[in-house]
């Protein structure tokens, strides 16, 4: 590992339980600054006097803010994947709509906790070689699945399915990372009703 990957990687790997808990109060208290300060101003001192830790402790656990940044980041991209399996082993409904439905609302919750926060981890997160390898795993499994579930549904139209997946999933991600991280708030009945019937009317209108 070089020099300049080690910048992005924790110092410390918790094994005791205590170490775990000091882990997560940084994380939670980062969260929390970049949140409230961006990244610029959301500085170490200022973690660790959120996380209630002397900055001596916070440089035990995490080199910089970049690293706690890359891991903020890398929980979030956690979440989507195992929000994927939770669908992917669970009931879903019979509609394609309803279907869209549970998926859009999945990812509209996953994204509302800090606003602020979500722009930061996508404007300013630096892209790492961790980082890139879960965002393809996500991307991957998240088209995957969309594609199980075009095939199922005798109501999809499109001919092309695969790269039908890829547009419904894009489109869910970027339109509700858009506005999710927008300072103007959007009514989120109103979104959530307006993208369901857009990509359902897409996924169901008959061809040329």
């Amino acid at each position: 590992m070089t020099s300049g990957q080690r910048r992005f990687q924790p110092r410390k790997q918790p094994k005791q339980v205590r170490a775990e808990l000091t882990r997560r109060r940084i994380l939670s208290a980062a969260a929390d600054v970049f949140a409230d300060y961006g990244y610029a101003a959301g500085t170490t001192n200022r973690i660790a006097e959120r996380a209630r830790i002397s900055i001596g402790s916070l440089y035990q656990y995490y080199p910089n803010k970049d690293a706690i940044l890359v891991e903020l980041t890398a929980a979030h991209l956690d979440a989507g994947l195992a929000l994927v399996q939770k669908r992917r082993d669970g009931e879903l409904p019979e509609s394609l709509e309803d279907t869209l439905r549970l998926f859009v609302r999945g990812a509209i919750s996953n994204h509302r906790g800090h606003p602020q926060l979500l722009r930061v981890l996508c404007e300013q997160a630096p892209r790492t070689a961790q980082l890139m390898e879960l965002m393809h795993a996500y991307e991957a499994s998240s088209i995957a699945f969309t594609r199980e579930l075009l095939d199922r549904h005798p109501e999809v139209r499109v001919e092309d399915k695969q790269t039908a997946a890829r547009l419904v999933v894009t489109s869910v991600e970027l339109l509700v990372h858009q506005l999710a991280a927008d300072p103007d708030p959007i009514d989120v009945d109103r979104f959530e009703n307006e993208l369901v019937a857009m990509l359902t009317r897409y996924l169901t209108a008959a061809g040329p």
